[in-house]
């Protein structure tokens, strides 16, 4: 076997095998199916990647279809959302399809199985109906209206789509098998009687179809090839070829649905009911808070498409479902933004630092390089003083000799400037230190070249000119939820695992080469991790979300555990 043919996962392989069975490459037509009733999410992503990865594996088009059946939880802005984010994540659709583009032909279908006997309109509750479907080893018990005549059938259907009854007075049910060892096939509801008024169709109808019976058929409008769906659509799978049973003629593709396994991510939700409740709970700020695992969110939060599309590479396509550890999501964005962040220096936990033997008011400009990872994106000038600010983790008064960092008595670097060396500190009344009084070598300068600039110290700070630095709101997020698995708990709500301390705000010290950072601008903040500019940034009042940290710090805290 070609080393290709074994990197391909199990839906290529069911692609490459009805190529060789008559399938041609002009065939072959794939689809992204969201219902516009929420906002995408990182589940939804690796769904995205896999087909418009097909498409682009097969030179093959792939629509962007909107299965827009229920006007009740369905809107426009979704709509928008949805098509941002596929955008955003590198992908171009062929088409842009709605189902309710084929309401007329769904109806006129559905007539057809009327007339053939093979649906009938019921005049029972939900209540009764879902009392007679039966249980996976009983049969269930034929509605009392199954039996009507196709006239009053067919009366009566048109009735429902005239408006002429309220919602929940009549159902249109497929007559197929009321002892079927699949509980979908057990004369399933096709429309439903709904007075609401539809993102696009408006008034125009008042009953709508169910996703089962637009599904398969929208397949076949479209003429879609392969119909990718998550596992919990396998048992549906009989009732998607049933449905198209009834409608397909010779001379034109079938499609045929196939299934792999949902990704669920760890420390995080992402059923669309769930994640409407924290929004509406006030828990999140919307649908693209940096917390929520919405493509929007992770997009808001400074993660890359690059990131999410090699993250969903990594985890492939599966036949069984599993828990992907959130922190090979981390894993992968530091990894892109370590290519392509500039390095800029702040400190977020400030301690004044007064460098003695530099004259007052002095003041120089050091040269400092962007990216070490990227030779072309060239250096920049930060500002030196004599009062700096430097984090307070980054000072003790004692310490052993494994920390690397200030302590009296100590030498350490200033990143891009000099070595220093501790020699008193001030504290307030409650014996916290609040300032630290060092001097420096004034030959010890980064890249100058001289004896003293090659001297080897074990430490190095990063820093910034306090009368040069500008303040911004730094926001650092964390994981949602303190559980790995929130919602798989039986015996509590998910809500109850939520972390206290997922959004925590302090105000950061910059260097000034930051003062006009654009919305969306990522950087990484040496030492303490990545950031990007936040929307809610405003001249003059720059806000920052902490993407990711530089480090994994959730593993060390899960080993000592």
């Amino acid at each position: 076997m070609s080393e290709e043919a074994r990197s391909l996962n199990f839906i290529e392989h069911i692609v490459e095998e009805d190529l060789t069975k008559g399938y041609t490459r002009n065939d072959l037509r794939f689809r992204f199916p969201p219902e516009p009733n929420g906002y995408l999410h990182i589940g939804h992503a690796s769904s995205i990647c896999l087909n418009f990865g097909l498409g682009l594996r097969y030179n093959a088009p792939v629509n962007l279809r909107f299965d827009d059946t229920n006007p009740a939880k369905e809107e426009k802005e979704y709509v928008e959302a949805i098509k941002k984010d596929v955008s955003w994540l590198g992908f171009e659709w062929d088409t842009e399809c709605y189902a309710s583009d084929y309401f007329q032909q769904l109806y006129d279908w559905a007539v057809k199985l009327i007339q053939e006997s093979k649906a009938y309109v019921d005049s029972q509750s939900s209540e009764d109906i879902a009392s007679q479907k039966g249980t996976p080893t009983e049969p269930g018990k034929e509605s009392p209206f199954r039996n009507r005549s196709v006239e009053e059938n067919l009366k009566l259907f048109k009735r429902m789509k005239d408006g002429e009854f309220k919602d929940g007075e009549h159902v249109l049910r497929a007559k197929i098998d009321m002892a079927s060892s699949n509980m979908l096939m057990r004369d399933p509801v096709m429309y439903r009687v709904l007075h609401k008024a539809h993102h696009r169709t408006n008034t125009d109808w008042c009953i709508y179809p169910m996703y089962d019976w637009t599904h398969g058929e929208s397949d076949y409008i479209e003429q879609v090839s392969h119909s990718l769906c998550t596992l919990e659509f396998l048992p549906h799978r009989e009732l998607y070829d049933w449905f198209l049973d009834q409608v397909v003629s010779s001379g034109k593709l079938r499609p045929k649905q196939r299934e792999f396994a949902r990704r669920n991510l760890s420390h995080t939700v992402v059923s669309k009911r769930k994640l409407l409740q924290l929004v509406e709970k006030g828990i999140v700020t919307g649908w693209d808070d940096p917390r929520m695992p919405t493509i929007s969110g992770l997009r808001r939060r400074g993660f890359t498409p690059e990131s999410i599309r090699n993250f969903a590479d990594t985890i492939g396509i599966a036949k069984r479902e599993n828990v992907v550890d959130v922190s090979l999501l981390d894993f992968h964005v530091r990894e892109h933004l370590n290519k392509i962040s500039p390095r800029v220096m702040g400190v977020l936990n400030p301690l004044k630092l007064v460098i003695t033997n530099y004259e007052e008011g002095q003041e120089e400009w050091l040269e400092a390089e962007n990216n070490p990872e990227d030779e072309s994106a060239g250096s920049r000038k930060v500002p030196f003083s004599r009062e700096l600010y430097i984090e307070q983790e980054d000072f003790r008064e004692e310490a052993n000799r494994k920390f690397f960092r200030l302590k009296l008595g100590g030498e350490v670097r200033l990143k891009n400037g000099y070595i220093i060396k501790a020699e008193s500190c001030t504290k307030d009344d409650e014996g916290k230190i609040t300032e630290v009084q060092c001097v420096y070598d004034p030959k010890s300068k980064s890249g100058s070249g001289t004896e003293e600039s090659l001297r080897k110290v074990k430490g190095t700070l990063h820093w910034v000119s306090i009368p040069h630095a500008i303040t911004a709101e730094v926001r650092l997020y964390d994981r949602l939820f303190t559980d790995a698995t929130p919602d798989s708990h039986k015996d509590k709500d998910f809500l109850e695992f939520i972390n206290p301390d997922s959004l925590q705000k302090v105000t950061g010290y910059l260097e000034p080469s930051l003062k006009d950072a654009e919305v969306g601008h990522r950087v990484q903040f040496q030492r303490l991790g990545y950031f990007n500019v936040d929307k809610d940034s405003t001249p003059g009042n720059l806000v920052f979300n902490r993407t990711v940290t530089l480090r994994d710090t959730w593993a060390k805290l899960e080993q000592k555990e």
